[in-house]
């Protein structure tokens, strides 16, 4: 049985009650635009993003950081309440994404004139004998039938179609990765992606394009007063921070980094990653894999040394010999079983080291969210990933103002609820 972290009268509790009851983790209709452009399944929602960037007072002269940024929740919203924004996320086809939904500067017309003249080109095509394929080392990289052979075809017709320059090229390629997994290819997304029963033998590449895009020019015509809020997204790893942006910059973070379980992130995108190319082959792969923090065993290296960061963390320590204590009862021998209880303190040392790094680039009295969830994962021991967070950055200097409960869901493996909180802290300063 896992033991709860301690608190002092200084450490403060849990929130027992959400302050997100009825709306959750859900994208509500009056948030669409640009969010619906491209959308991570585990996102978190607009609306958190509005509700704290309120409590921290921010303003068109703040700047505001998401080191997580994912497919630019946090930069979008900050845009749309005309916020200053910078992200940074390792993921090169959501680096694209969030890079494409916060430039708001181009003509919607002349994107749908220039989409209707391609879609209009290719439709005067037929099928030829041989259908194209990706090559064989791209498709080792994607789940077997992720796409049929004809909507891929067709679908790479139209990125030949696309090219690679041009001003509306961005958008039209952002267009295209929208539909690939479930509209064009054959994904189900739940507890991890998988392929659909039922395959698509065509699919109507082309009017499912042209939707999209049609999509991006009505939400570009209703947010173009705020095209001019700066915004930008780098292209790093979160645990070197200090080395992508100037010392002192920013006013608040607002984020939600990856959980400590088995969900591999990598194969979220990784269709549309493949086919778009920014990703071709297992080295790419394994390069991009090295700039995350290590929240499961496929991000595991031999050389990894994250752990040491929290060396003297009782805690963290204490769950990892659990887990490898129960590993030992079950029997438990396959290479990823053996190394549970190492992704526990890789995950968490990787987090001491983004926060240590964060400081240099914090203003003080800078104010900060991070969405985290609690997990069970490895062989059913509880981590309480807000706590332990809060612990690890008070001991780095942060004050732990609150945690608060964001919502609760059901746990894959045992089925019990399980917390997903926003851990609420606040940098002082140097002292």
């Amino acid at each position: 049985m896992s033991m709860a972290i301690a608190h002092t009268p200084d450490t403060p509790r849990p929130s027992e009650e959400s302050r997100w009851v009825g709306s959750e983790n859900s994208l509500l209709p009056e948030d669409e635009a640009v969010h619906r452009w491209y959308r991570f399944i585990l996102s978190f929602p607009p609306h958190l993003v509005r509700t704290y960037a309120t409590e921290f007072e921010l303003t068109h002269s703040s700047t505001l950081l998401d080191p997580f940024c994912g497919t630019g929740t946090t930069l979008v919203e900050a845009k749309k309440c005309g916020i200053s924004s910078v992200g940074i996320e390792a993921a090169p086809m959501a680096h694209f994404a969030s890079s494409v939904k916060t430039d708001w500067c181009i003509d919607p017309g002349g994107l749908v004139k220039n989409a209707k003249k391609l879609a209009s080109s290719l439709n005067r095509r037929g099928l030829p004998r041989r259908l194209r394929t990706l090559s064989s080392e791209a498709s080792q990289l994607i789940l077997a039938d992720s796409i049929s052979p004809v909507p891929l075809h067709r679908t790479l017709d139209l990125i030949d179609a696309i090219g690679d320059t041009g001003e509306f090229v961005p958008y039209e390629r952002l267009a295209l990765a929208q539909i690939l997994p479930c509209k064009v290819g054959n994904l189900r997304f739940g507890p991890e992606v998988g392929v659909t029963r039922y395959k698509k033998e065509d699919a109507p590449v082309l009017d499912l394009w042209m939707s999209a895009i049609h999509a991006i020019a009505a939400d570009l015509e209703e947010v173009n007063c705020n095209s001019a809020v700066p915004s930008r997204v780098i292209l790093a790893d979160s645990r070197s921070v200090a080395e992508a942006l100037k010392p002192r910059s920013i006013d608040a973070v607002i984020t939600s980094p990856p959980y400590p379980n088995e969900k591999d992130y990598t194969r979220t995108t990784r269709l549309e990653s493949v086919i778009l190319g920014f990703m071709l082959s297992r080295a790419e792969l394994q390069a991009y894999k090295k700039t995350l923090v290590r929240s499961n065993t496929r991000t595991v290296y031999r050389d990894d040394d994250d752990d040491c960061w929290i060396a003297e963390h009782p805690e963290i320590h204490r769950i990892a010999e659990q887990i490898e204590n129960r590993r030992l009862q079950l029997g438990k021998t396959s290479g990823f079983e053996r190394m549970y209880h190492r992704v526990v303190g890789l995950y968490f040392g990787g987090m001491a080291k983004h926060l240590e790094q964060l400081k240099r680039v914090l203003r003080p009295g800078a104010q900060l969210a991070y969405v985290v969830g609690d997990q069970a994962s490895y062989l059913r021991v509880m981590i309480r990933t807000g706590q332990l967070l809060g612990s690890i950055a008070q001991d780095l200097g942060y004050e732990l103002e609150r945690i608060d409960l964001f919502r609760t869901r059901p746990s894959t493996v045992t089925k019990e609820l399980l917390r997903e909180e926003v851990l609420i802290l606040r940098w002082p300063g140097d002292k």
